[in-house]
């Protein structure tokens, strides 16, 4: 998502409704309301920097990892990881390399941007970086629900061909759904305070129902991920109390990644369910006002600003559940730490060869 930082705008608020700069007024008051601190072009800064950092750092984790022999579960877990840290990484980078330079220029949008051009690609950005990550979050969860509840029906996990096609599928998905202002339904409109591109909360059908359907996908997702992942930490719980586990061949990748998806799916929740309830709050309050507003009011401008910033902080903490719930991690933490044992020994009835199989991937 984008860095959504402020500065002043330079008479966009000007243009009709009908274009991309129509969504707010900039000389309503705004800027007297500011925090200068986050007026400053380094806040902007240092936040993208710190974002693209993490994730880098976590890139190069990820990728030193699945250098080493994996399971196959591990293996496709991977590489929704690193389609995760790729998503991040690359929505900081595209936002950022727009909302930084307007602070350093404080460029005219609607002098430099007449046609709207610029402002639709970075709303598309801010829609497809947004939505993805919930969407990859949700899909990581299903596929382990089906590897930690139905191992048999998939030999041990899903290879890391499929995996990337999985995740290419999310990715254009995404921009499916991002190009759809683009192809007519809705509208990328400039927000407050002048220097970001998103989808408008006008009460228009078209800018509604887009917004809707951003807000209503989002939390879908995020509920999925609920559900998912909490059915497969009660399985895991079973197995881990299993009196015959001690028996059997002990393995914590399961217990691991887990974790790390549990993390991924409470800083989602966290960052993201305040804004996507704010966008349905707002889009139903508008539809239901007895007249259309032609510009949002100040408030809604200011609190959409707000959540924006708390999604922000998703592409920078992402990262850093997998670098800090690592097993190499928690190990040197705890150093008593043991192995915990594998899904497979819930299913005692499988047959040597099977079970031999499934343990050894």
């Amino acid at each position: 998502m984008g860095l959504g930082a402020a500065g002043p705008l330079n008479g966009s608020g000007a243009a009709g409704p009908g274009s991309c700069f129509g969504a707010f007024d900039g000389g309503a008051g705004l800027n007297a309301t500011r925090p200068r601190a986050i007026a400053s072009p380094w806040f902007s800064t240092a936040f993208g920097l710190l974002g693209l950092c993490s994730n880098l750092f976590a890139l190069g984790v990820l990728l030193s990892s699945s250098r080493q022999r994996s399971s196959r579960a591990r293996s496709s877990f991977l590489v929704f990881l690193c389609g995760l840290v790729v998503t991040d990484f690359m929505g900081l980078l595209v936002t950022a390399a727009v909302v930084v330079p307007y602070h350093f220029t404080k460029f005219d949008w609607a002098r430099v941007d007449a046609g709207c051009h610029l402002c639709n690609f970075l709303g598309f950005s801010m829609v497809f970086f947004g939505q993805c990550p919930l969407l990859l979050g949700a899909t990581m969860a299903g596929e382990r629900f089906v590897g930690i509840n139905r191992p048999l029906s998939r030999s041990g996990g899903m290879s890391r061909r499929r995996a990337w096609a999985v995740v290419g599928a999310v990715w254009a998905s995404c921009c499916l759904l991002a190009l759809l202002p683009v192809l007519g339904l809705g509208r990328y409109t400039l927000q407050f305070p002048g220097s970001w591109c998103f989808l408008t909360l006008l009460p228009a059908a078209g800018d509604a129902a887009f917004a809707l359907l951003f807000a209503l996908l989002g939390a879908a997702s995020v509920l999925l991920s609920f559900v998912f992942n909490t059915v497969s930490v009660v399985t895991l719980c079973r197995v881990y109390h299993d009196r015959e586990a001690a028996r059997r061949r002990r393995r914590d990748g399961e217990v691991e990644m887990m974790v790390q998806l549990v993390g991924i799916m409470l800083i989602a929740t966290v960052c993201w369910m305040p804004l996507l309830i704010f966008i349905i709050q707002t889009v139903l309050e508008q539809l239901q006002a007895p007249e259309r507003l032609p510009t949002l009011p100040p408030e809604t401008q200011q609190l959409l600003l707000i959540y924006i910033r708390m999604v922000t902080w998703n592409q920078i903490l992402d990262p850093w559940v997998y670098i800090l719930f690592r097993r190499a991690v928690l190990r040197r933490v705890q150093p008593g730490l043991r192995a915990r044992p594998s899904v497979v020994s819930l299913y005692p009835a499988l047959n040597p060869s099977l079970r031999r199989k499934l343990t050894q991937e």
